[in-house]
């Protein structure tokens, strides 16, 4: 398989194990119209939606997700910086953003100078795909958004990362509702959107049918099956085996077509009796009908060009100016995404269920599209979206919050969607360069993140568990097994028999941390005592 080299790929490769995990702070919770601000302690008061917008860096937010997300995330959305070489707005486009500069700089080091744009926004996406495919689940599937500049390189590091068999689709979308006759060449009228699966078994789910898909469907014969199509009767490929002929009532004879039947003769014979298979009226061929009442959807095409069923560019800054009347977010937002794309993308690639992630956030259309999705089916999905851009408050989280409750007024007023979610801040490291703890972060914020990489769960409210078992080391039971966290910021824990005494949880295993360990092998082996050493065996993600 083709592999794409430029500068600075050998640092970048696995950069993303190298990012540091840092821990979310929730600020708000947003519910239903009222706003509720966190506790300065933390913890506790997150709703129960499960929907989430990040202000930060994408890639430490993708990392700070994995803990409670990797291979969970069904369908992934990203509009990723097109690297067109344009300044003029806000979400710079050829990553000459600050703080990708900077980081590019640290990252890279010295070779950052003879970077090409296409080195640096090259540098840019690998290690956030890296860690999109990790939190990508098993039954997955990504859609990226690209234009040109970028589509050849995108293709070749998506190959690299998701692998070349699980490509999907290149789905052309047209983006302009009228050619663009200023342009110096050629109007650009279409983007690409790069479609990934984590495995090879994905399928997308079938689109409803519409009237249009339906017309060609007649029932000249009153056949009380309903309006029949007539299917195809030819071999996908050549089968010598299904090449006989067929004489029709009359004695005509019917020559197979260039492959082959379809089915062996038995079975046409099969399909002529119960009717599924009629002659024409004069018997030189044989029909095979397709019954509208067995079709239940329609396979997505991989060409989007009816800008009235997908939206366009322009239609989603008409959006965008129907809900901020008195922000010019066209002015920030050159290209955004319109709903109709996105609810046709979350149509193909989720059920009503599925958790959805988009970390080029900008103004919030995935997030408002699943919304509106969820009013229309009473779904459930959940959608966990990121910004890095200052704009997150007064535009991301905004438009949100105004989907939510309804924006406009009188009879133009569109009408809430209902929902809720909780705002986050990327919050302070979890370990520190030396590969200690941080206990800036808080001991809950450890305790947390211990038992996620333990058991893949949720820990329980904040002191929940402690009530529970009465010892302040305990985190919880999961799979018969008990954990204990034995941590003191202020000084040295021992594993010894006197805490052994402290414990009440009865359990088939128990998983202790703690700073030293004076128990035995042979003692921990007869009681099913695993000691983990803070921080030493503390999983990294």
């Amino acid at each position: 398989m083709p592999t794409l080299h430029w500068i600075g790929k050998d640092k970048v490769i696995n950069h993303h194990m190298d990012v540091p995990f840092k821990v979310l702070e929730h600020k708000y919770t947003f519910d239903n119209g009222t706003q509720t601000e966190a506790s300065p302690l933390g913890g506790g008061l997150e709703g129960a939606s499960g929907n989430k917008i990040i202000h930060g860096d994408n890639l430490e937010a993708l990392k700070a997700l994995l803990p409670e997300y990797e291979g969970r995330i069904k369908c992934i959305y990203i509009d990723p910086p097109y690297n067109t070489g344009n300044e003029g707005w806000v979400y710079n486009d050829n990553v000459n953003d600050p703080k990708i500069k900077k980081w590019l700089g640290k990252v890279v080091g010295k070779e950052f100078e003879d970077l090409s744009r296409h080195d640096k926004w090259l540098c840019m996406m690998y290690p956030r795909l890296k860690l999109l495919q990790k939190l990508l689940s098993n039954d997955g599937v990504i859609f990226i958004s690209i234009d040109d500049n970028e589509q050849a390189n995108l293709k070749l590091i998506c190959d690299e990362i998701f692998g070349g068999g699980n490509f999907v689709t290149d789905l052309i979308w047209r983006s302009a509702d009228s050619s663009n006759n200023d342009a110096k060449q050629f109007s650009i009228d279409y983007n690409h959107t790069l479609i990934y699966s984590k495995a090879l078994s994905w399928q997308p789910n079938k689109l409803d049918r519409t009237e249009e898909n339906n017309l060609h469907y007649k029932n000249p014969d009153n056949d009380p099956n309903g309006p029949w199509f007539s299917g195809n009767i030819s071999s996908p490929n050549p089968r010598p085996n299904l090449t006989f002929d067929i004489i029709s009532p009359n004695g005509t004879i019917i020559k197979p077509p260039k492959n082959g039947w379809r089915w062996k003769k038995e079975r046409i014979d099969e399909m002529i009796e119960r009717g599924e298979i009629i002659y024409s009226e004069d018997e030189t061929r044989i029909i095979k009908k397709t019954y509208l009442k067995d079709q239940s959807g329609i396979v997505p095409s991989n060409i989007w060009w009816d800008v009235e069923e997908t939206g366009h560019n322009r239609n989603a800054k008409y959006e965008l100016i129907k809900i901020f009347n008195e922000l010019k977010t066209s002015e920030i937002f050159k290209t955004p995404k319109p709903i109709k794309f996105i609810d046709k993308i979350l149509k193909i690639a989720t059920d009503r269920d599925s958790i959805i992630l988009d970390s080029f956030a900008g103004s919030g259309t995935t997030a408002h599209a699943i919304l509106n999705l969820n009013k229309q089916d009473n779904g459930n999905r959940k959608f966990i979206i990121v910004e890095m851009e200052d704009y997150v408050e007064a535009v991301t989280s905004e438009r949100i919050k105004r989907a939510i409750n309804g924006f406009g007024e009188g009879n133009k007023k569109t009408e809430g969607t209902g929902g809720s979610f909780d705002f986050y801040e990327l919050g302070q490291p979890l370990f520190l360069e030396d590969g200690n703890l941080n206990e800036m972060v808080g001991v809950e914020k450890i305790r947390q993140y211990v038992y996620y990489t333990e058991t893949k769960t949720p820990l329980s409210e904040p002191g929940f568990s402690r009530l529970n078992d009465g010892h302040e080391s305990f985190l919880g039971v999961a799979n018969e097994t008990a954990y204990y966290f034995h941590y003191d910021a202020n000084g040295i824990t021992t594993l010894d028999h006197a805490f052994l005494a402290t414990m009440k949880t009865k359990a088939g295993q128990y998983v202790i941390y703690a700073d030293n360990c004076l128990l035995t092998k042979d003692f921990m082996t007869k009681h099913n005592i695993i000691f983990k050493k803070i921080p030493r065996d503390i999983t990294r993600f």
